[in-house]
C-alpha cells in the first residue's frame, strides 16, 4: 500500500530531490546577484539569465504538484513541501515580473535626486534625509524623491502588482492574499486582528511616550509630524556621542565574544560597510549559501541608528551562520522568516538594553537611550499594524486600485498619526506580507528576551552558556514556524498581546 501511495504522488522522492538541488543552486545564484547589486558593487542586476536558467523550478506543473503533495502529507514531509511550495508559488510570481525587478533596481542605482544644486543618489535619500537637521530641506528632499517615485518607479511597480495579482489567480487561488495566506501558513486576518487591538491598546500611550521625544530632537508632535521628519527621529542624533562611530563594528565583535564566538574567526561571515555611490540605504544580510557564505551589508548614516542596523543584521548573520548544514534545504533557506527576524531583534534590542549599554559603551545613564527607543519602537510597531491591514485590502481578490493611494495614506497616517503621502503606496509593500514576518517577529522576540534573562540573568550577552542555548536554537535553522518554535522551546503561545506589556506604563499613567 505504502508503495503504490508513493506511486501516485504527483512529486515523487528521486524528483524532490532533483528539485532541492535545483532550487539550492537557483538560490545561491540568485542571492548573490542580490548582493553584489545592492551592495554597490554591481550596476547591473542580471536576473533574468538566472531565472530563465531554471525556470523549470517555478512552471504551473511545478506549483501544482508541490500543492497537491503538501495537501496530502503530514508531519516533517508536509512542512518540507510547505516551504518547496511558497518557494515555487514566489518564484513563479518572480518569473513573472523578473523584467520589472531589474528594471527598477537599475533604476534606483542610476536616478539622482535634484534638490537646489544638489545631486542625491536615489538610494542615498533616506540617509541624506536623516542628517539633514532642516525641517523644509527633509520636505524638499523626500517631495523630489517622491517626483521621481511617481512618474519613473511606480508604473513599473504597478505592473508587477498587476501581474502577482493575475497570476495567483491563474495558478488557482482567489487572489494574492489568499494564495501567501496558505503557502507561508499564517493567519493573516487573525494577525491583523491582533494588530488592530495592539494599535487600540496603545492609543493613549502613543502621544506619551513619542511627543516628549520628537520635541528633544526639534521635532513637532505627533498630528503635525511629517512622514520625511521620521528618519530624523529614528536617526536620534542628539545621542551620537553615546554611540561612537568608531565603536560600531568593534561593539558587535565584543557582543558575540561575551556569548563564545569570534566573530573574525567566523570565515563563513563578511561585514560590508564601505560607502558606495549606489549602495542601498537598507542594512542587509544575504545569505548565498547557508551556513556556507553570510554577509551583513551596512551603510553607515552615524549614531544610535546605525547600531540598530548593523545588530539587527547581525542577528539575522548570526542565525544562519550557525544553521546545521546538515538540514535539508527547505530548513536552511526556505520556512518562516519571522524566525530570523526574532534573533534580529533581539540583538538590535541590545542597544536599548541599559546593562549592555553599561557594559559594552560605558553608558553611566542609559535611561534617555531607553525612553527615545521605546518610542521609536512603538511608531514601528504602529506603523506595521497600519501596514498589515493596508496590505489585505491592497491584496484583496478585487481591489479598487484607484482607491489605494489614498487608502494607504490613510491608514498609515491614520495609525502613526503622521502626515504621510500617497507616493510609496507600491515602493512600501514587500512580497509575500513580509510585515507579518515582522509583527510575529517582535512577539517572538520578547519571548526569547524574557527567557535568556530568566535562565543567565539581566547581562545574558556575557554569559557563554546564553550563546550556548542560542546557537543550539539557531542549528535548527527555520524547520519549525513562529509559533512551532515557540511552543516546541518554552511551551508558550505567539500572541502579540506580548508586545502590549511594554507600554502598559505609559497607558496607565
Amino acid at each position: 500500500m505504502a508503495a503504490r501511495q508513493r506511486s501516485r504522488d504527483p512529486l515523487a522522492d528521486r524528483a524532490l530531490d532533483d528539485y532541492r538541488a535545483d532550487a539550492e543552486a537557483f538560490s545561491e545564484q540568485i542571492d548573490r546577484e542580490y548582493y553584489l547589486h545592492l551592495s554597490g558593487r554591481k550596476r547591473e542586476f542580471e536576473i533574468e539569465p538566472i531565472y530563465e536558467r531554471h525556470a523549470e523550478l517555478f512552471s504551473r506543473g511545478a506549483v501544482d504538484g508541490l500543492r497537491e503533495s503538501a495537501g496530502g502529507a503530514d508531519g516533517e514531509r508536509e512542512r518540507r513541501l510547505r516551504g518547496l511550495l511558497a518557494f515555487a508559488f514566489e518564484g513563479h510570481l518572480g518569473q513573472a515580473t523578473k523584467r520589472e525587478a531589474a528594471e527598477l533596481a537599475q533604476l534606483e542605482a542610476s536616478l539622482e535626486v535634484r534638490v537646489d544644486s544638489t545631486q542625491i543618489p536615489y538610494r542615498a535619500v533616506p540617509v541624506a534625509v536623516a542628517n539633514e537637521p532642516d525641517s523644509g530641506r527633509r520636505s524638499a528632499i523626500e517631495t523630489a524623491r517622491d517626483e521621481l517615485l511617481t512618474t519613473r518607479l511606480n508604473p513599473i511597480h504597478l505592473v508587477s502588482l498587476q501581474r502577482a495579482h493575475q497570476f495567483a489567480r491563474e495558478l488557482g487561488w482567489d487572489s494574492y492574499r489568499a494564495a501567501c495566506a496558505e503557502v507561508r501558513g499564517i493567519d493573516l486576518d487573525a494577525l491583523a486582528a491582533q494588530a488592530r487591538r495592539f494599535v487600540r491598546a496603545t492609543d493613549a500611550a502613543y502621544p506619551r511616550l513619542v511627543d516628549p521625544q520628537l520635541a528633544s530632537v526639534a521635532l513637532p508632535p505627533l498630528g503635525e509630524l511629517r512622514r520625511s521628519d521620521l528618519p530624523r527621529f529614528f536617526r536620534a542624533p542628539g545621542l551620537d556621542a553615546r554611540f561612537p562611530a568608531e565603536r560600531l563594528v568593534p561593539t558587535f565583535g565584543d557582543t558575540l565574544a561575551g556569548i563564545g564566538i569570534d566573530l573574525e574567526a567566523q570565515r563563513n561571515v563578511h561585514l560590508d560597510t564601505e560607502a558606495r555611490p549606489s549602495k542601498t540605504s537598507r542594512a542587509f544580510c544575504a545569505t548565498p549559501r547557508v551556513p556556507g557564505e553570510i554577509h551583513l551589508v551596512i551603510a553607515p548614516a552615524g549614531g544610535r541608528d546605525d547600531y540598530e542596523s548593523l545588530f539587527h543584521e547581525g542577528g539575522h548573520v548570526e542565525h544562519y551562520a550557525h544553521v546545521d548544514p546538515e538540514l535539508a534545504f527547505e530548513h536552511r533557506h526556505l520556512g518562516d522568516n519571522s524566525v530570523t527576524e526574532s534573533f534580529a531583534f533581539l540583538f538590535q534590542h541590545l542597544t536599548e538594553d541599559p546593562a549592555w549599554l553599561r557594559a559594552r559603551l560605558g553608558v553611566a545613564e542609559p535611561e534617555p537611550i531607553l525612553v527615545y527607543a521605546r518610542a521609536v519602537k512603538l511608531v514601528m510597531l504602529r506603523r506595521y499594524a497600519a501596514k498589515i491591514a493596508y496590505e489585505l485590502e491592497l491584496h484583496d481578490a478585487d481591489p479598487d486600485l484607484d482607491a489605494m493611494p489614498s487608502r494607504y495614506a490613510e491608514l498609515l497616517g491614520g495609525d502613526t498619526r503622521v502626515a504621510w503621502p500617497e507616493a510609496s503606496w507600491l515602493a512600501d509593500v514587500d512580497q509575500g506580507f513580509y510585515a507579518a514576518c515582522y509583527l510575529r517577529a517582535w512577539a517572538l522576540e520578547t519571548a526569547w528576551r524574557r527567557a535568556l534573562r530568566d535562565r543567565f540573568g539581566q547581562g545574558w550577552f556575557e554569559v557563554a552558556a546564553a550563546g550556548a542555548w542560542l546557537r543550539e536554537l539557531w542549528s535548527q535553522g527555520q524547520r519549525l514556524d513562529a509559533a512551532e518554535l515557540l511552543s516546541d522551546t518554552l511551551g508558550e503561545e505567539l500572541d502579540l498581546s506580548v508586545l502590549e506589556a511594554e507600554f502598559a506604563p505609559a497607558a496607565n499613567g
